[in-house]
């Protein structure tokens, strides 16, 4: 092992009890969140190259565990399915005996926000006004700008929120261009 990798190995330890903590949030299960955690420290070590020396080790782990979370949640859900093959299904189809889950709802939601809320000032406002319903000249009209200006704003955030938000387009399956 070299001086590089003992580095390594003392930040991953100094991140273990809040991954540990972040993990329980989520899981409200102790053994779960002790896999959690593993399984998200083997996939740090695995994926050790990838990580850029300077940048945000915590939120590098805590994305790891989430898409983690996220995935196993995914996995459980899919093998909890059961078919029927009587020829009855009506009581099984019935609105009132499904159930929705929220909590990978939640999880894009937030990360949306965030990443919405990242954005500098001039382009999240502009941003917020075109999702809000906004026509271009309205939003021209209304920050007294050139409508160049605001659709360039415009494209701009957006490709800053597809760079920040490719995770979840590669997990559900957009191309993203």
């Amino acid at each position: 092992m070299n001086a590089t990798q003992n580095d390594f190995d003392q930040l991953i330890a100094a991140e273990l009890l809040p991954l540990r903590n972040y993990a329980l949030s989520l899981t409200h299960n102790m053994d779960e969140t002790k896999d959690l955690v593993q399984e998200t420290v083997l996939k740090a070590y695995r994926y050790q190259a990838k990580f850029q020396e300077g940048t945000n080790l915590r939120g590098w782990l805590y994305t790891i565990l989430k898409n983690s979370f996220i995935n196993n949640y995914r996995r459980d859900m899919k093998r909890n399915t059961f078919l029927d093959s009587t020829d009855n299904s009506y009581f099984i189809d019935l609105p009132s005996h499904k159930i929705d889950n929220d909590a990978e709802t939640k999880f894009i939601r937030r990360d949306l926000d965030h990443a919405i809320d990242d954005l500098a000032f001039d382009l999240r406002v502009t941003f917020k006004l075109n999702t809000e319903g906004y026509k271009y000249h309205e939003i021209a009209e209304e920050l007294q700008i050139p409508i160049g200006t605001v659709k360039t704003r415009i494209f701009v955030a957006r490709r800053i929120l597809r760079e920040r938000l490719k995770d979840y387009a590669d997990a559900y399956g957009y191309q993203i261009a």
